[in-house]
């Protein structure tokens, strides 16, 4: 494991416990987060993406907020729902705070998850076509949203403007933005699919499938059929896999009133409404040295390059800052990584 970050889901609400009550205040915080996991030599920073929620939702701005506030860490998203998405629009979005940043955006896209909203996309105008479900609609977009900001040209020009007619590309441009494009991965077949589509993977605490062995076995068979797919494909740069994991170190009181209930987790299988079972990964809870071990154990953390650790930001900046740092200085080093400076 090369690379450590943060992914924050960023709740809000007025309830008893909150500190991130209002969307100000869970957007002000992330990027203070940034700033402090970046001091603790944190490697990224990432925040997932829902619609019709208390939660992150037009993840552009805050990314930039972030950049305008850090200078190392990476930036990304886990993950943007590409069914939503205008993707010429989200070119240009992506192409300016990657500029802001100096190149360290890394936008995860998907074809997002089960959610609030009945016909969400819909909502905000996005209609499968003919013969196309959702999910085909997310990767269309998507197709058209890399091809963007590689360049290509996507809108006819008009003569009159511009002296000769040609085809226009989105600007402005932001060069390597294309090899930092991942997808987020469900199921081993969409993991094969994103190796042939060259973009790196991007694999969370659930699988929407089952097939009755541990959670880190499933995983890890899926990054597995990824790189070989991606070997077969012909791509000649290295790929990068990541993948999320709920990891509390358990401290102090504070620790152990939050989290002490989950010690001894283990995986989950139920059914998110749509067919099939899903398989959710456990909790890494308990003391530092334990909960170590148990990540050194866990084959799918061993096989990716990135770990993503999500975190409760409801609580707040000071408690989130101490338990990266807690991750940082009694679970990572056993897992290979050195904080970066």
């Amino acid at each position: 494991m090369k690379r450590i970050g943060f992914l924050s889901f960023g709740h809000y609400q007025p309830v008893p416990g909150s500190a991130a009550r209002t969307a100000r205040e869970a957007l002000v915080q992330t990027v203070e987060l940034a700033v402090a996991a970046e001091e603790l030599g944190f490697d990224g920073a990432y925040v997932r993406v829902h619609h019709f929620a208390r939660q992150q939702a037009a993840p552009f701005p805050v990314l930039a907020a972030m950049a305008a506030r850090t200078s190392r860490i990476e930036l990304g998203t886990g993950v943007i729902d590409m069914r939503y998405e205008n993707p010429l629009y989200m070119a240009e979005e992506a192409a300016q705070t990657d500029l802001i940043s100096g190149g360290r955006l890394q936008l995860g896209v998907s074809r997002g998850s089960p959610e609030p909203a009945l016909h969400g996309p819909a909502t905000f105008g996005y209609v499968p076509a003919e013969g196309e479900t959702e999910a085909d609609m997310a990767r269309r977009h998507t197709d058209v949203f890399r091809r963007a900001i590689t360049g290509a040209g996507v809108a006819e020009s008009n003569p009159r403007m511009t002296g000769r007619s040609v085809h226009l590309p989105v600007l402005p441009q932001s060069p390597g933005l294309s090899e930092r494009i991942w997808w987020g991965s469900g199921t081993r077949a969409t993991a094969r699919w994103a190796a042939e589509q060259g973009m790196n993977l991007m694999s969370s605490t659930l699988l929407t499938e089952d097939t009755g062995i541990p959670f880190d076995e499933l995983q890890a068979e899926q990054i597995a059929l990824y790189r070989q797919v991606w070997r077969e494909s012909g791509w000649e740069r290295e790929p990068r896999v990541s993948v999320s994991r709920s990891v509390m170190p358990i401290v102090d009181d504070l620790d152990e009133a939050y989290f002490g209930r989950d010690r001894g987790s283990t995986d989950q299988v139920g059914s998110l409404g749509e067919p099939g079972l899903a398989r959710f990964g456990k909790t890494y809870a308990g003391d530092p040295d334990q909960v170590a071990e148990d990540l050194a154990k866990d084959v799918a953390v061993r096989e990716a390059d990135t770990l993503l650790v999500t975190i409760p930001n409801a609580l707040g900046v000071d408690y989130n800052t101490h338990l990266m740092r807690s991750i940082a200085e009694h679970v990572a080093p056993a897992l290979g990584w050195h904080p970066a400076r």
